[in-house]
């Protein structure tokens, strides 16, 4: 069995939400970690498990990374890390997967599907391998407590329902990884 961490350097954990019905706000998450296992060389098998320290949320503006991290929307104080765990990978063929599991926000705990394009594993700095994938998703944030919803004077919506993921990771394999 092959151990796998993600290279927090080389990867970024965003999401984007719709901002008055027009226009698009993008954020992230600085501090995450993820561990990856399997046996297969093709990642076919793996399992894996991820989690986001929420109080890292950055969106570019200070005031609204407040308000994010509240009550209105993931309470950090209550619930300061988002989590997932893979319950299945499926192979769909050219380096495409897709991926089933658990996603946890603000205690709410509920099964996502994902896509994800493995990009090969090369031999980096040191020889240690590292691995490339790009992985996409989407959630309803209402779904997972996130409530919180405001009307502009038009009546549109500020911040829309729909979350997409977008996670570039890069993952490095763990030396002397002991077989299960």
């Amino acid at each position: 069995m092959a151990t796998w961490k993600i290279d927090p350097v080389h990867s970024e954990i965003k999401f984007k939400v719709r901002h008055l019905v027009v226009s698009t706000v993008t954020g992230q998450f600085h501090n995450f970690d993820a561990t990856v296992e399997a046996e297969k060389p093709d990642f076919s098998d793996a399992k894996i498990s991820f989690e986001a320290d929420v109080n890292s949320i950055g969106t570019k503006n200070d005031q609204r990374d407040g308000h994010l991290k509240s009550a209105d929307f993931f309470d950090a104080a209550s619930h300061p890390k988002i989590t997932f765990d893979s319950t299945s990978v499926t192979g769909k063929g050219d380096g495409e997967f897709e991926i089933l599991g658990n996603l946890t926000i603000r205690g709410t705990t509920k099964p996502i599907r994902l896509s994800a394009t493995y990009n090969g594993t090369v031999k980096g700095f040191g020889g240690t391998e590292v691995a490339g994938f790009e992985i996409r998703g989407k959630v309803n944030r209402f779904e997972y407590g996130l409530q919180w919803n405001g009307l502009t004077e038009a009546g549109g919506v500020v911040v829309g329902d729909e979350v997409r993921i977008e996670i570039e990771a890069e993952l490095n394999r763990v030396a002397n990884a002991k077989a299960a």
